[in-house]
């Protein structure tokens, strides 16, 4: 008996951006020659706020590029800030607090470079407050357990990337949901069913409004939360929408067919 193997499909609505066209000779010599440097973060004096900057340098194109801000303490350090750019330079500032800090940058082409850590004191007195950290990934209030826990560890990916946790929106879930039932009762894994509406219409059917972005993973057979989002991460057009920070809302629903297969629908908006 041959083993099903699970599928999936992803779909991003926003936007298709084509790569400028040009001689691969050029691209690979500019290529060659692409940098992406950090600065070792740093008191400022007067403003009492810690600086990092981020540039980018002698690239082919343009790539969305990311630095965040990291306290040294024990066990995990946090993200302090984070941040993004598609420009050549990002400069990121945060309230004093006393502590050793370091920085890394990414630009998503596989640069990705860290600072030397600096441990920085505050001014005496000086009373700002610390910047709040990063909120916990969320695993959401509603939908079932295995649902939540997409969510969670969807969450949990983003939060290494800097991108901030999505909250487990009740009607997007019910979008989501619907479209997986839909899927299983059809024997049929695609983000537009025969007979039935488009992503938009179903997120607009579910009650849920006023959004400006949304995109949508699918999948099939995975028996698990686990699985099924490790291969949305190892997949490049489900990773683009699991660390498309724009996004702050998710729906995750899962249906089994008659003979206990799940289907998986995750669905997302930015409002």
């Amino acid at each position: 008996m041959r083993r099903p193997l699970g599928l999936l499909a992803g779909l991003v609505t926003v936007a298709a951006l084509g790569a400028p066209l040009g001689t691969a000779q050029a691209a690979t010599a500019s290529e060659a020659a692409c940098r992406v440097s950090v600065a070792k973060p740093r008191l400022n004096d007067e403003a009492q706020k810690i600086t990092s900057f981020a540039v980018r340098r002698g690239c082919f194109g343009p790539a969305l590029m990311r630095i965040r801000i990291k306290r040294a303490v024990p066990g995990r350090d946090p993200v302090v800030k984070s941040g993004a750019t598609r420009n050549s330079r990002i400069t990121l500032k945060i309230n004093c607090r006393p502590g050793t800090y370091y920085a890394f940058a990414t630009d998503y082409r596989g640069h990705t470079v860290k600072s030397k850590a600096a441990k920085l004191t505050c001014a005496p007195g000086d009373d700002a407050a610390p910047t709040p950290s990063t909120p916990p990934p969320s695993s959401g209030s509603v939908g079932t357990t295995a649902e939540n826990e997409v969510v969670k560890l969807t969450n949990a990916e983003r939060a290494k990337g800097g991108c901030g946790p999505l909250k487990h929106d009740p009607e997007l879930r019910a979008a989501a949901f619907g479209h997986s039932s839909d899927m299983a009762a059809q024997n049929k894994m695609a983000h537009k069913l025969p007979g039935r509406p488009d992503l938009r219409q179903r997120i607009e059917a579910a009650g849920l409004t006023g959004f400006r972005a949304w995109g949508e993973n699918v999948a099939w057979g995975q028996p698990s939360a686990a699985s099924v989002v490790r291969a949305w991460m190892n997949s490049s057009g489900h990773r683009a929408n699991i660390m498309n920070c724009r996004y702050n809302l998710i729906g995750v629903g899962a249906k089994k067919d008659g003979q206990g297969r799940i289907y998986w629908t995750q669905d997302f908006v930015t409002k």
